[in-house]
C-alpha cells in the first residue's frame, strides 16, 4: 500500500504543536495542521507489509482500513479515502484528535519507532471531510416504524444512534446534561478538541431523524420502565462516571476534589454554560495562582495538568504510584500491542513536575483547608518504604485515579436488583451484557461502551455502540444491513 519505498524515502512527520508558553494561554485546539501535500506524503510511507497488524484486533478496535485509505490519500483520491475512513467510523474527527493510536504501536514500522502517522493522517481525512461538504445527513429511504430509546449521548451512544437511524428506526437520544456529548464534552478538555465537533455531528444525526432529548436524568426525572413502555428496544450508554475511591486520609479537606468536576467546570465556563451540573454539583474550582498536585497517571490526571496551567497554576506536580517506565520497550517482546514505556503527555510537556513510585499517604490541612500533600516512596509491591516521607505543598489537589462504573443513583438505583451487575478486576461494578448482542438481564434493554466493559477509549465506545446497533436492529427487524 502506499508507495512501495515511502517507508525507506520519507521520514515519519506528526503535525506539530504550538509552544507551550502560547497554548497555555488559551483552551483552543493548538496542533497545527499539516498540508495536503506533507500528509500525502506521510500516507505514502504505508508499506505493503502483508499483515496490517494496524487494523486487527491489536490495532484499531473498529477495525478502519487504515493501508486502503492510505493508499488512496497517497493517490490524492481524498474523497474516496474519506468514504472508506466513514465505512468503519463514525465520528473520525474525534478518534483523530483523542485517540491514543494503538494502531500506531501496532504498525510494522514501529518495530523500527517510525509508524506511519496514522492519527495525524485520520484527522487529517476527517476535517477535509467538513472542508468538502461530505458530512451531510443520511436519512434512511424509509422508516422501520420501530422505536429506539438510547440513555446517554457519549460516543457509544451517539454511534449506536446514528447507525440505527440510518436503517430507519426512529431514535430518541436522552441526555442528562444540558448538550449531548456526554464526558467527550464535557470531560475532555476544549484544547484537546473543541466542541463544534459534537455540535456538527449532532446536526448531521438530527437531519437523519434522531431526536435529542437534553436535561433529561434517566432514573429520576423519567423511569427506565417509562422508556421501555414507549420504546421497542432500549440502549444504556451510561458511561462509567464514580470516581474510584482513593481512601486517602484528609480527602474532606477544603481544596481536595475528585478530578471530574473540576474538568466539567472548565469545559462549561469554555462552552459559556453554568458551571454547575447534575452529576457534579460544586463549588467553583479555580487553579489561578495555586500551587496544585494531581494524583494519578492516567489521561484524566494529564487533562488537570494541561487546565491548570491554563488557569495561571504556580506549579502543577503530578504523583504516579506506578515505577518510571522504561524510555524504551523490549519490541520483539510486547509489539504489536500497546508498550508500557515512557510518555510525556502535551500537558505534562507544558511543565509538569512528575513523580513515580510515589504513594499518596495523606492530605494535610490548617483550619479545614489544605496545604500540602504528604508521600513516601513505595516498592515493587507498591508498599511504602520507611523513612522516605515527604511534603508538597498545595493549595488544590485533585484525585485522579480512575472510575468505578455508572452511577449508582440514576438507572441503576431505578432498576434496583432487576438488572445484573459484575465485579471486575479493576474494583469496577459494571452492567452484564456480552459483546455479542449486548442484552442485559432486563428484556429489550441493551448496554454498550463504559458502562459495559468498564472506562476505556473513545474507540472501544464508538466500536460497542455500532455493534449494539447492529444487534438491536437484528432483534428488531430479523436481520440487519448494519456491520458489526
Amino acid at each position: 500500500m502506499g508507495k512501495v519505498t515511502g517507508f525507506l524515502e520519507i521520514d515519519r512527520q506528526v503535525h506539530k504543536y504550538q509552544p507551550a508558553s502560547d497554548r497555555i494561554r488559551h483552551f483552543k485546539e493548538f496542533t497545527l495542521p499539516m498540508s495536503d501535500k506533507e500528509v500525502e506524503k506521510q500516507a505514502a510511507r504505508c508499506m505493503d507489509c502483508g499483515v496490517p497488524f494496524c487494523h486487527g484486533p491489536t490495532g484499531c478496535p473498529i477495525h478502519n482500513q487504515i493501508p486502503d485509505w492510505n493508499d488512496l490519500v497517497y493517490a490524492g483520491d481524498w474523497e474516496n479515502a474519506i468514504r472508506n475512513l466513514h465505512t468503519t467510523n463514525n465520528f473520525p474527527e474525534f478518534t483523530g484528535r483523542i485517540c491514543p493510536a494503538p494502531c500506531e504501536e501496532a504498525c510494522t514500522l514501529n518495530l523500527e519507532d517510525i509508524p506511519v502517522a496514522i492519527k495525524t493522517i485520520e484527522q487529517a481525512l476527517a476535517d477535509k471531510a467538513y472542508e468538502l461538504g461530505m458530512v451531510r445527513p443520511q436519512p434512511p429511504e424509509k422508516k422501520t416504524g420501530k422505536r429506539v430509546a438510547i440513555i446517554g449521548s457519549g460516543p457509544a451512544g451517539m454511534a449506536a444512534a446514528q447507525q440505527l437511524a440510518r436503517v430507519g428506526h426512529d431514535v430518541h437520544v436522552y441526555e442528562r446534561e444540558s448538550k449531548p456529548g456526554g464526558l467527550m464534552r464535557f470531560g475532555i478538555p476544549d484544547f484537546k478538541m473543541e466542541k463544534h465537533f459534537i455540535d456538527r455531528r449532532v446536526e448531521q444525526m438530527q437531519g437523519e431523524g434522531v431526536t435529542f432529548h437534553c436535561g433529561v436524568n434517566v432514573g429520576v426525572d423519567k423511569t427506565v420502565d417509562e422508556l421501555l413502555e414507549g420504546h421497542d428496544a432500549v440502549l444504556y450508554c451510561g458511561g462509567s462516571e464514580t470516581p474510584r475511591p482513593a481512601g486517602i486520609p484528609g480527602a474532606d479537606l477544603e481544596g481536595v476534589h475528585d478530578a471530574m468536576p473540576y474538568l466539567v467546570q472548565q469545559n462549561k465556563r469554555v462552552g459559556h454554560e453554568d458551571i454547575h451540573s447534575v452529576a457534579w454539583p460544586s463549588q467553583p474550582i479555580v487553579a489561578g495562582g495555586k500551587h496544585v498536585v494531581v494524583v494519578g497517571g492516567g489521561d484524566t490526571a494529564s487533562d488537570c495538568v494541561g487546565t491548570a496551567f491554563r488557569q495561571g497554576a504556580v506549579r502543577v506536580t503530578q504523583l504516579d504510584i506506578r515505577p518510571q517506565p522504561p524510555e524504551k520497550e523490549n519490541k520483539l517482546a510486547v509489539w504489536p500491542y500497546w508498550a508500557t514505556k515512557m510518555r510525556t503527555s502535551s500537558s505534562q510537556a507544558e511543565g509538569a513536575e512528575r513523580e513515580f513510585q510515589v504513594a499518596t499517604l495523606e492530605f494535610i490541612g490548617e483550619e479545614g483547608a489544605l496545604t500540602g500533600v504528604k508521600c513516601c516512596e513505595v516498592d515493587e509491591k507498591r508498599l511504602p518504604i520507611a523513612g522516605t516521607e515527604f511534603v508538597i505543598r498545595a493549595d488544590l489537589a485533585f484525585i485522579a485515579i480512575g472510575f468505578a462504573g455508572p452511577f449508582a443513583d440514576g438507572v441503576l438505583k431505578d432498576l434496583g436488583g432487576r438488572i445484573e451487575v459484575i465485579k471486575d478486576t479493576r474494583r469496577s461494578t459494571n452492567i452484564a451484557a456480552n459483546d455479542k448482542d449486548y442484552r442485559t438481564s432486563v428484556d429489550r434493554l441493551y448496554a454498550a461502551g463504559d458502562v459495559r466493559r468498564g472506562q476505556s477509549l473513545v474507540v472501544w465506545a464508538i466500536r460497542e455502540g455500532r455493534q449494539a446497533a447492529r444487534s438491536i436492529d437484528e432483534a428488531l427487524m430479523g436481520s440487519s444491513v448494519l456491520p458489526r
